[in-house]
């Protein structure tokens, strides 16, 4: 589990940026406390629902 910290640092982008991301549900994330935290699984979906071109296996 990643924590949005380690997202934003991730992608070199702000971490209200990936906060953004989970309120337009775009990245999905479990809320723990006031926290939120995003699986690998979670990560890999973004990326792989991002790409411009599909890869050719």
């Amino acid at each position: 589990m990643f924590t949005c910290e380690e997202v934003a640092s991730r992608y070199a982008v702000q971490v209200i940026t990936v906060w953004d991301w989970i309120r337009k549900k775009k990245l999905s994330a479990i809320k723990i406390g006031r926290e939120y935290r995003i699986s690998e699984d979670d990560i890999k979906m973004f990326e792989d629902s991002r790409r411009t071109t599909n890869s050719i296996s």
